[in-house]
């Protein structure tokens, strides 16, 4: 493999809206507003590495084609969080001419929910003044976080995680891009740990890639650092018999075998709890221990402890019922 080989997921991002997997009713959105050539500003909302920048960005392309450079201007919100970033770089494209064409330019601004009060305050002040020939578009992790007088002059369109064959659809584009051999356990894996991340998929095959060709589902959790749910199942289901020390061994694996931090295994202890086959009350027992130890790790504690604890905690409630 080259040593400056492309990165994967620009290699393997859509140009195009008909090339973007998944968010079939924001992609025929996006689509009637090239035809039109008018649209308002807008807020994508979602989690990470569900096509949010990717359906921009595309939009963005069809829209201006070679002149993309003058009318579109990418920003990441959270590299500079403050007021600057507005007085500086987004007024200053934003008042520049529009294009001879009369299209609107388009300021995207990425993970916009990091710009602080005062930032968006500012911006939308711009977004008033500039609205005859700028639209922007804001991306977001949690629209929440944008502040009411922008989310009422945006349309809000909302991202959802992809389903499992949408997500088989865009592997089986990389594996076939790629050459790879990939089984259907690997597949699976990969589906598991990237959670609806597509951004999460290409990393992750790409990691497991550059060791070998053929991807199995044991490269894809040691890439990324994820045990399989079978080996958490078993660690919690030990705890919840009683069992401490079989429990704890199995939390050494987690530890020494995948390198999982605290909050990694917690995590991954919620995702199985809710599949584990135990009496209703002790699942929320088991789920409110790990909501309480997950808050101490984050607030600073210990990872080894709590975890230990966690489990010391779960097998005495077995042991007292």
């Amino acid at each position: 493999m080259e040593l400056l080989d492309q990165q994967w997921t620009e290699k393997y991002r859509p140009a195009k809206l008909d090339d973007i997997i998944g968010q079939t009713a924001i992609v025929d959105r996006l689509r009637a507003f090239v035809k039109e050539k008018s649209f308002p500003s807008m807020i994508f909302s979602g989690p990470a590495g569900v096509g949010k920048t990717t359906s921009a960005v595309a939009m963005a392309k069809e829209l201006y084609g070679d002149s993309i450079n003058m009318a579109f201007l990418e920003l990441n919100a959270s590299d500079q969080r403050g007021i600057e970033i507005i007085r500086g770089k987004v007024k200053e494209f934003a008042k520049t001419i529009p294009l001879s064409t009369g299209l609107v330019k388009i300021i995207f601004l990425d993970e916009a929910d990091a710009l602080t009060s005062e930032a968006q305050h500012a911006l939308r002040r711009t977004m008033e003044k500039y609205s005859a020939t700028t639209r922007f578009i804001l991306s977001a992790n949690y629209a929440s976080k944008i502040i009411e007088p922008i989310q009422s002059r945006c349309v809000v369109l909302r991202f959802k995680p992809l389903k499992e064959e949408e997500m088989r659809k865009y592997i089986e584009r990389i594996v076939k891009g790629e050459g790879l051999e990939i089984d259907e356990k690997g597949i699976e894996s990969l589906i598991y740990v990237s959670e609806g991340d597509l951004r999460k998929i290409t990393n992750t095959i790409h990691g497991a890639a550059i060791l070998n060709k053929n991807i199995t589902d044991k490269s894809i959790y040691e890439i990324a650092s994820k045990a399989r749910p079978k080996e958490v199942t078993a660690m919690l289901r030990y705890a919840l018999d009683g069992n401490f020390a079989k429990a704890r061994d199995e939390l050494n694996v987690l530890f020494l075998s995948y390198g999982m931090s605290g909050e990694d295994i917690l995590i991954q202890c919620h995702k199985e709890a809710l599949n584990l086959d135990v009496d209703d009350k002790l699942k929320l027992k088991l789920i409110s221990n790990i909501g309480d130890y997950n808050f101490r790790i984050v607030e600073g504690a210990n990872e080894r402890i709590q975890l230990e604890a966690m489990l010391a905690k779960l097998a005495l409630l077995e042991k007292s019922k």
